[in-house]
This record gives C-alpha cells, structure tokens and sequence, in this order.
C-alpha cells in the first residue's frame, strides 16, 4: 500500500506530516512511501534523508497522490476554490486521508470529503484517552506553542525577564501572566519560569489550579459552584455563564494591570474563542507591555489582536502570530509525524506473506469513531451531518 506525503500549500505552514524517522517505521510494516519533492524543506528535512530512509522522492504532485492508499496530511487538502491546485480531486477514492482538518473552520470540506469518497479522519478529534495519549496532536502541537508564545513575548519585551542583582542596581523580574491553563498554557508557565519570571495564570477548570501551583505559578480564579461542570469529558473548557465570565474577567482585570506580560491560550473545541482581555483591560497595562494571543486565528482572546499582525496599542503591544506551531516547525513536524505514525500502527495488519501492510478500519472503535469524518460516500460525523 501506497502512502502519500504531499507538501503544504496553505499559508502559513511550515511543517510536513512525515520524518525519516517515520518513513524508516512504515517501510518496515510493508508501506511504500512518496514525498513530494521538497516537502521537508521548511522543516530541515532535504529530500535526500527521506530517500536514505526509504521513500521515493516524487516532484510531480499528481504522481505523488497516484494510487495512494494512505494520504498524509497537516492540513486539509486545498480545494478549486481556494487556489490554482486542487489537491482533493488527486486523492484517489476510497483512500484515507489523516490530517489536522479543521472541520469547523471549514464545515463545508466535510461534505467534500464524503462527495470524493475518500475516508477522511481529522486528528484533532482523537478523544483525549490514555490509550490515545500517543496520538494526540493537540496537545504535541498546543506543547509547543505554549514555548513559543513566551518566547515571541521576550523577542518584543525590552527589559529581561528574570531578577538581576548588579553593582548598578536591581532589575525587577518580569511579571507574567497566563490565561488558560490547558497544554499551552501550562508550557507557556514553565517556560515563563525557567526565564525567571514570576507568574500568575487562570483557568475556569478547578483542576488546573494544582498543575499551575506545581509549575510555581500563582492560581487566580473567582470561586462559584459553577466550577464544578466547567470541564468538558474530554478535557476540554466548557462555555461558562455570562455571571461567571462578568466576574472573572473583573478579577483578571485587577490582575493583569499589574503585569508585564499576558499569554493568551483560551480555546472552546468548535467555538469561537471566548474574550478574556477587552480594550479597557489592554488600556490599564504599563507602556512597553505585551500581550500574545494564540487563540487570534480562533476570533481571538483579546479585542486588540490582529491575525498575523503585531499591533501596538499605546504602548501595549498585541501579538497575534499565524499557526504558531509551525514557526517551530523542525520540532512540531518531528512531533506531529510521530502521532501520525502511532495512530496508524494499529491500523495496520500484514497480508498473508506478511510483506504487504494492509489497513483494518474498525468503525466501532471510540478513537476511529470520533476522528471519522466521512466514509463511504457519506458524512458519517454527528457535528456535520444534516439532522444535527
């Protein structure tokens, strides 16, 4: 069977859903493997390690989508309508498509996916199990980007983050200040504090207050017994009363006037991204403040964000990066093509002389159930389909 790794095509995107490493692993099992030539490049991958490791270097992308079993993807395929290649009509029917699909920024891909007959699984939906826990590219990519966050906020900070004690004088250390305290944000802690900051972070689920106390960071949270139900099965944030987000954000702007620097990290599956810095709050911090916001390209944590811009608001400056992942993308293509590679490791079994890998969909599994979008023709997704 056949596997096909094309290269990115949509802005912004740095990373490739394969490594040698990866390749070396589906070799192995029977798979035959084709990179589009190039497709590693922005991720320090030449194609030559690719053909060390066993694939055949393609630079024609139809050839590499050609009889492809298995198609590998970041991002989802780019269709008629959004540039000069039409990346879904190459994938053959019947194949398997993996990839971060984002369903919900563009719902109308779903019915695309059934309408080419291909069976399209977005990884993002994994449940959030421990059997899935390898597999898991939220929090690989979020991981990441919680680093890098802190990182881009030091580039844009001009003062040092830690405490410095010098025959001249003292500097003060940075006061950080996290917002959502989930895979990101719990990295953007440790990060903030391996740099010497001091740091604060709040979070609606009552959970997250013991991992940020563990990290060194200080909990700000109102108390309500809403608390209780304000995580998901999964993991995830649930949307909280208007009465629950009119005190917190009360509390968080008490706090955040005080502080150097605010890491936005708040994301809702499926929702826009809920407001937790307004025009007012970004007006009470000093000059020479920064905010970052992750959740920008979602609707945004913060009003005075731009997708892809950094913005300077009397002072404060908002930035508000696309697809922060991949401006780490060496890294996040290492991580991601390795949650490709454990989800579809069980997939697979050996034909009879036990050469040729074969795929076994089993849609009654909970992980296939809830990654699958479309299948046979036929959204087969509950958020997508007509009567939800």
């Amino acid at each position: 069977m056949k596997i096909a790794v094309p290269r990115e095509r949509r802005a912004h995107e740095r990373r490739v859903a394969a490594t040698p490493e990866t390749v070396k692993k589906f070799v192995a099992m029977g798979f035959s493997v084709t990179i589009e030539a190039g497709a590693g490049l922005q991720s320090r991958i030449p194609d030559a390690l690719y053909k060390e490791a066993g694939a055949t270097i393609e630079p024609d992308v139809a050839s590499v989508y050609k009889d492809a079993a298995l198609v590998l993807k970041v991002q989802r395929p780019m269709q008629a309508v959004e540039g000069d290649l039409d990346e879904l009509a190459l994938i053959p029917k019947s194949a398997l498509l993996l990839g971060i699909l984002s369903p919900f920024n563009a719902p109308e891909s779903v019915a695309a996916y059934a309408g080419a007959g291909i069976t399209a699984m977005a990884l993002e939906f994994v449940p959030r199990i421990t059997r899935a826990q390898s597999m898991d590219v939220l929090s690989s990519q979020s991981n990441l980007a919680g680093y890098k966050a802190v990182l881009d906020a030091a580039v844009e900070y001009d003062r040092a983050m830690p405490m410095m004690m010098t025959a001249a004088g003292t500097v003060a250390p940075a006061k950080v200040m996290v917002l959502g305290a989930g895979v990101a944000g719990l990295q953007a802690i440790a990060t903030a504090k391996r740099l010497g900051a001091v740091v604060s972070a709040t979070d609606v689920r009552p959970v997250a207050k013991e991992q940020v106390e563990s990290l060194g960071g200080r909990f700000v949270m109102v108390e309500s017994d809403e608390l209780k139900e304000a995580e998901t099965a999964g993991g995830y944030a649930k949307e909280m009363s208007e009465d629950f987000k009119r005190r917190q954000a009360e509390l968080v702007a008490q706090t955040i006037k005080t502080q150097d620097i605010v890491i936005c990290t708040a994301l809702i599956p499926g929702r826009k991204a809920p407001v937790l810095v307004n025009d007012e709050m970004v007006a009470s911090m000093r000059p020479g403040s920064i905010i970052v916001d992750l959740a920008v390209e979602q609707g945004g944590n913060c009003t005075a964000s731009r997708p892809g811009e950094v913005v300077d608001v009397n002072g404060v400056k908002v930035v508000g990066h696309f697809n922060v992942p991949s401006r780490i993308a060496a890294d996040a293509s290492a991580l991601y093509a390795k949650n490709l590679l454990n989800f579809v490791s069980p997939l697979v079994c050996a034909d009879g002389d036990g050469a040729t890998a074969e795929l076994a969909l089993d849609f009654e599994d909970e992980i296939l159930a809830a990654a699958t979008l479309a299948h046979g023709g036929s959204v087969v997704h509950s958020a997508f389909t007509d009567n939800n």
